[in-house]
């Protein structure tokens, strides 16, 4: 028989008192999962299967037979998410994911971005229906079984554990405090002593929407399924951002249809059009794809005038900034040929952090300062200003106090500070010797990019025969940098040079015309030049996602070997386009710290030493 889940009612103010617990709401698919020794079912709130659609969870539970045996049949109900922190799942990722259709690309992305099943309750156990039990009493069941199979008790992005546990607490301010601060969708309460009803949209269990407020004017009416269409001003144009129906009381649609029938501009047998002016506040989830995702009328703004509804408003206002951070000129322009703003790309600096800070974290920072954008003059900035905030952690090397960048909170603080470049050195605060190798692939001009693709196919078989893993990307001006993860404290500089070296020797062998170890310029002529020399102590390398100081604002990109191409083009890479790719593709490096402990570089440098 196929359960149907029991739903939550939406409220807007959350209950209290010791009957009610909460949970955070992730945004992702509802799933029961069915879990018998001989199968394995993960069904969709509709009745789908979705084993083939996600088959990373179907694996994962597979290796878990062994340890789950003794408590199956059991069935769990969740979410399958695409996590972007331990408080929030991403909608755009998991809507991708759930679009795909082809078993090879789903099979890739089943690798390059893990969904999660986050199990918040347990309907069978053994065999047993536990439907019929208490909420607080199936969640202590819950709870011991993954004590017992040891589990994941805590909600891990990056974990390999893919099946986690959704823990509620008791204090309503607490949880609520992380769902907003970490833009999470929500939470629900549940009641304590409340059964599983299959099917029923209940009152046992109330969801609380993290809604986002703004101000939009009204730009027509659409007849045929009784939407208002809103918009705001952006970049001085009127620009569309959305269509709503759900909040209005039946005195307020009539009043808003009155005013806009009255106010026609035109019209058709389908549409009402009228002249911004008529202004509503609306709340509403996130903004997706640049347009309001489920909007919801709040109240008539007779008090703004249209043309201060600005989508500049809309974005400064969104739950990503961390508090306490002041964005100080955030309409600053930043490149003469583009539209980015100093708000926008703090923006790109927050949303690219779950991406960026592993790479930057327990290292010494240097970046680079453009104080007015594209506009004025850089400086290099190692030394942590006296003006920095308590909150900014630093390091002291040879009498240098660099700043260290482990947080959300000092890189948007750098943002602020208009640091483009993010340079690191080879390892961290803590490492005796190099965290990886870096080769710097590095053409003589941006035209000559086809020679840093030939040297990183090259180097690319060459690892594989060695049996390195080794991961790619752009330099953001104009080369390619390779990695080779290394174990921490396993190496020396020494080691890796003698490795470097013999690389760099082999390249430069093999094609003398197209590649140089040649350390001046003026002797190179238009062959790229292999450094090997700047993988060393002290020396830095830019970060990936880092955003470079060009005209083009392009970034730092990691890439998918594949993508080495003949058509490959750093100027396939600009700011603009870096979340989406990272939302349709995933992210190249994901995997990148799961490397380091299985480098089998070791017998690499034996056979080194020994010829």
């Amino acid at each position: 028989m196929m359960l149907k889940p029991m739903l939550p009612t939406l409220i807007f103010e959350a209950p209290t008192g010791p009957n009610w617990v909460y949970e955070i709401k992730y945004d992702g698919f509802r799933a029961l999962l069915h879990w018998e020794k001989d199968r394995i079912q993960l069904i969709s709130r509709n009745g789908n299967l979705l084993n083939e659609q996600f088959p990373e969870i179907i694996n994962h539970c597979e290796e878990l037979s062994d340890v789950m045996k003794p408590f199956l049949p059991l069935v769990f109900d969740g979410e399958l998410c695409i996590l972007d922190s331990p408080y929030k799942a991403s909608f755009e990722k998991i809507q991708l994911r759930g679009r795909l259709k082809s078993e090879a690309k789903i099979a890739q992305a089943s690798v390059d971005t893990s969904a999660h099943y986050l199990v918040f309750d347990l309907l069978t156990l053994g065999g047993q229906n536990r439907m019929t039990a208490k909420f607080l009493n199936r969640k202590k069941d819950l709870y011991k079984l993954f004590e017992q199979t040891k589990l994941s008790r805590i909600i891990e992005p990056k974990s390999e554990q893919l099946i986690q546990l959704v823990t509620y607490d008791q204090e309503f301010e607490a949880i609520w405090k992380n769902a907003t601060e970490y833009n999470a969708e929500g939470i629900i309460a549940k009641k304590i002593d409340s059964t599983w009803d299959q099917g029923k949209r209940t009152t046992n269990w109330y969801k609380i929407k993290n809604w986002q407020i703004g101000a939009f004017f009204i730009l027509g009416y659409d007849k045929k399924n009784a939407f208002f269409h809103v918009g705001v001003v952006r970049n001085n144009q009127i620009y569309e951002i959305g269509l709503f129906s759900h909040g209005l009381s039946p005195d307020e649609r009539q009043a808003l249809l009155g005013v806009i029938q009255s106010n026609a501009m035109d019209e058709t047998s389908g549409f009402i059009k009228v002249e911004p002016g008529i202004c509503v506040e609306l709340f509403y989830l996130e903004l997706y794809k640049d347009q309001l995702r489920q909007p919801s009328f709040s109240k008539f703004r007779f008090d703004v005038d249209w043309h201060d509804c600005t989508w500049e408003k809309l974005v400064r206002n969104a739950p990503l900034l961390p508090e306490d951070i002041e964005i100080t000129h955030p309409d600053k322009p930043l490149w003469k040929e583009k539209s980015i703003t100093k708000l926008d790309y703090i923006h790109y600096l927050v949303e690219i952090s779950p991406y960026m800070l592993p790479f930057l974290k327990d290292r010494l920072l240097t970046v680079i300062r453009y104080p007015h954008g594209m506009y004025g003059e850089r400086f290099y900035q190692k030394n942590c200003p006296e003006y920095a905030p308590d909150y900014i952690k630093t390091s002291m090397s040879e009498g240098i106090d660099y700043i260290v960048c482990n947080d959300l909170k000092t890189l948007t603080w750098l943002g602020n500070q208009l640091s483009f470049e993010f340079h690191i050195p080879f390892q961290t605060i803590y490492s005796k010797g190099p965290s990886e190798i870096v080769f710097d692939l590095d053409p003589p001009s941006r035209e000559a990019f086809p020679l840093a693709k030939k040297a990183a196919t090259i180097l690319k078989e060459v690892f594989d025969g060695l049996k390195l893993n080794s991961f790619v990307k752009t330099s953001g001006n104009k080369g390619l940098q390779i990695y080779i993860p290394l174990p921490e404290n396993r190496f020396t500089y020494d080691d890796t040079r003698q490795f470097t070296e013999f690389i760099a020797n082999y390249l430069t062998t093999m094609e003398p015309d197209l590649f140089t170890t040649e350390r001046l310029k003026k002797n190179r002529g238009n062959r790229l030049y292999v450094d090997y020399v700047q993988h060393a102590e002290g020396k830095t390398i830019v970060a990936p996602y880092s955003v470079r100081g060009n005209d083009g604002a392009f970034v730092a990109t990691p890439l998918y070997w594949e993508e080495i191409t003949d058509d490959l083009s750093i100027e396939d890479f600009p700011l603009e386009t870096i979340i989406e790719r990272i939302n349709e593709k995933g992210c190249p490096f994901a995997h990148y710290f799961d490397a380091k402990d299985k480098q089998p570089f070791e017998p690499v440098l034996e056979f080194l030493r020994q010829s």
